[in-house]
């Protein structure tokens, strides 16, 4: 097998780095292959923040900007991208950038081993925001610096920072120049060959045939939980098939009664397109996963992997979501609860892939909540996620939708919960019957997040949370809480 080479494009220069093996992270390609130590290593598992990088793509004639973990990340998924560290970011007189300088200003930075990350994130922030012309609110800054961990300095300069970058003089990336060297790589992209070890065809038919071609071949479709397997098993692919460049799989369609999200779409574009039909969805999508592996996951990486702490799934399923699945054969389509067979199992066959998750479109009457349960607000894994999808019709349940996740083997639906509430007045007795049935289906196992007990017994009082939201009682919500802070 052939270990391809990679090219992006840095400080408006291409890049070449040759003979990457197809599971080499881009933290490793950066600090050991091209000496870019700026870039920190700390939990190696896209948690913390301080290996954050900023990549671009073209998009619409402009180029669209993400921060991301390098070290999760595998190298050969930024190739043809442009690509920013924190040694990019300085004049070549070394006039600091906002974003640097914005940190200094404000003393943003202690020991400094996050700060990098810190400062890369607001990077990606000036580019989306400040240089659009919108300025940066703290409450912005606080959901997309979600994914950046300081252990010194607490965060309250950090979001001044956030907030001084667009009262500082502009600098502005020369994005004809960067779209211009992005458009030759394109254009000398080789077609994507059979014996190559890192497989990244861009169209669908292709990408169809090479699993059919390489059925052993491991499959990423933006690699955070198979970006853990490299850094924290140490496991090594011979050969990697990344589908997130297939542009059929990157689109999120709209149709009368559902949307279809391509395989490919990221977390943060996914979660979008649902929040822009739910809003209610808006604060459970900031507390999926920090900014960083909300850009780089995708639904349908999230959905294949098949965690059953993963969040996506519960909310799927309680919005009746179907999977398409394809192969060279040809597709065909079941309900995401029929999916899984046991503990990170499914129905793919050797040769198919997940292609697109069908979501129905609201109804009249909907009534849905979904809850995260965690030890951190923000950038955490869920001990227990439930999500509740009632309609509702002069008082009582006409349709009952529920998914749970991290009290079983797989992302499971209440189907004895669903029928305890069917076809009953929704009232407080009705949730708290809802609420027993889902403490008796599911036995939940102990582990680090939590324990059986705990888990049990916050199912059923999730569901009476859901009814007294549903009566308009706002303050059990921890939305709705504020810690006012002070300046000293």
């Amino acid at each position: 097998m052939e270990s391809k080479t990679i090219r992006l494009v840095r400080r408006g220069e291409l890049v070449s780095v040759g003979n990457v093996p197809p599971d080499r992270t881009l933290l490793e390609v950066l600090r050991e292959d091209l000496g870019c130590t700026g870039t920190k290593e700390g939990c190696g598992e896209g948690d913390c923040g301080a290996c954050t990088v900023v990549v671009a793509e073209p998009r619409d004639g402009r180029l669209a900007y993400q921060a991301i973990n390098s070290c999760i990340r595998l190298a050969h998924s930024v190739d043809g991208l442009a690509l920013w560290t924190v040694e990019d970011l300085a004049a070549d007189d070394g006039t600091l950038h906002p974003a640097q300088e914005a940190m200094v200003q404000c003393h943003g930075s202690q020991c400094g081993f996050c700060t990098p990350g810190f400062v890369m994130s607001l990077f990606g922030m000036y580019q989306n925001q400040v240089c659009a012309g919108r300025p940066v609110t703290r409450d912005q800054a606080q959901r997309d610096l979600s994914g950046n961990l300081c252990r010194c300095t607490g965060y309250r300069p950090i979001l001044d920072a956030a907030e001084r970058m667009g009262e500082l003089p502009p600098v502005r990336v020369d994005e004809t120049h960067v779209l211009a060297q992005l458009d030759a790589l394109t254009a000398s992209r080789p077609r994507p060959e059979d014996h190559a070890s890192y497989l990244a065809p861009t169209r669908l038919a292709d990408l169809l045939a090479l699993r059919a071609a390489h059925p052993d071949a491991q499959v990423v479709a933006g690699c955070t939980d198979v970006g853990l397997w490299v850094t924290k098993q140490h496991r090594h692919f011979d050969r990697v098939l990344d589908v997130t460049r297939v542009q059929e799989l990157r689109r999120v369609e709209t149709y009368p009664h559902h949307l279809a999200i391509g395989a490919a779409v990221s977390l943060t574009e996914a979660f979008d397109a649902l929040v822009a039909e739910r809003p209610q969805l808006a604060a459970f999508a900031h507390r999926f996963a920090g900014l960083p592996v909300r850009n780089s996951g995708t639904l349908g990486g999230n959905v294949a992997n098949g965690s059953p702490i993963g969040d996506s799934m519960p909310l799927l399923i309680a919005l009746g979501a179907n999977l398409v699945l394809m192969s060279a054969r040809g597709h065909r389509e079941l309900p995401l609860e029929a999916f899984y067979t046991g503990y990170r199992r499914n129905v793919l066959a050797a040769d198919e892939v997940v292609a697109w998750i069908k979501v129905p479109r609201p109804v009249a009457g909907e009534c849905l909540r979904v809850y995260k349960i965690s030890k951190r607000w923000d950038d955490d894994i869920s001990a227990v996620c439930l999500a509740v999808n009632l309609t509702l019709q002069g008082g009582v349940v006409q349709g009952a939708r529920i998914g749970a996740g991290g009290v079983a083997a797989t992302p499971a639906r209440a189907t004895e919960a669903e029928a305890a509430l069917r076809g009953q007045p929704w009232t407080e007795a009705a949730a708290r019957a809802a609420g027993e049935a889902l403490r008796a289906q599911f036995q939940p196992i102990s582990d680090m997040r939590a324990s059986a007990a705990y888990r049990r017994e916050v199912l059923g009082n999730l569901m009476r949370r859901f009814w007294l939201e549903s009566q308009g009682l706002a303050a059990v919500q921890l939305e709705s809480f504020r810690l006012e802070e002070v300046t000293p």
